[in-house]
């Protein structure tokens, strides 16, 4: 926590009013990573620390908007090309998927729809929320995270338009050149993939399952 607080602290320091001292740092840290950690409710929160629940929410809102400003580039940054290929080698040493560099999925994170927002957060699921877009690597270790996109968009849609996606399209993320898949002789160089699921599209840099439509019956 002490690490974290040194890093985002000058980010959670308010201005004293005449009204009401400012929360210090390390407690609305202490908050959000009780609210993060445990999912407890604001109402909760509120009563353990003696707070109003709107106090716990900017709180929760201005430390996760301050962890994300100061640290996502330096814990999450995005791989280089020999950081890429550690991770192939991972997928192909535990899971046996060659020039793998990560498998890719969206959740759903139910929210309360805000005022005036239509169907804008309204998923398949009939429910309201945000999308989280992730890539993970052959131990689950996040190795790209986008999270906010409206709810009724396809994950494949969020994909596209992410910095990832674009990224991989324009061959700008340190993807390393074309290699030979293990064992495969003289079939020649093969590139390097992400995995998903049907909700995302063939692409030559992305595989999806096999769909198997209109297959004869044998």
């Amino acid at each position: 926590m002490e690490e974290i607080l040194s890093i985002v602290g000058p980010d959670l320091t308010s201005q004293t009013t005449n009204f009401r001292d400012p929360i210090e740092p390390k407690q609305r840290l202490a908050i959000t990573l009780r609210y993060l950690a445990a999912g407890e409710s604001f109402a909760s929160l509120a009563y353990q620390y003696r707070l109003g629940a709107i106090t716990v929410c900017s709180s929760v809102h201005m430390t996760c908007s301050a962890i994300e400003k100061r640290m996502m580039s330096t814990h999450i940054p995005p791989p280089t090309e020999d950081q890429w290929k550690a991770i192939a080698s991972k997928f192909w040493d535990k899971w046996k998927f060659p020039n793998c560099l990560g498998a890719i999925d969206g959740k759903h994170i139910t929210i309360k729809a805000p005022p005036n927002s239509g169907s804008l957060f309204f998923n398949y699921k009939k429910t309201f929320s945000i999308v989280l877009l992730a890539l993970v690597d052959a131990d689950y270790r996040f190795t790209y995270i986008q999270v906010g996109d409206f709810g009724r968009a396809s994950d494949g849609g969020v994909y596209g338009s992410s910095r990832l996606g674009r990224g991989m399209e324009a061959k700008t993320l340190n993807v390393p050149e074309d290699s030979p898949l293990p064992g495969s002789g003289v079939q020649g160089p093969m590139p390097y993939v992400i995995v998903g699921d049907a909700a995302f599209p063939l692409k030559t840099y992305l595989m999806r399952p096999f769909p198997g439509h209109r297959l004869p019956r044998w």
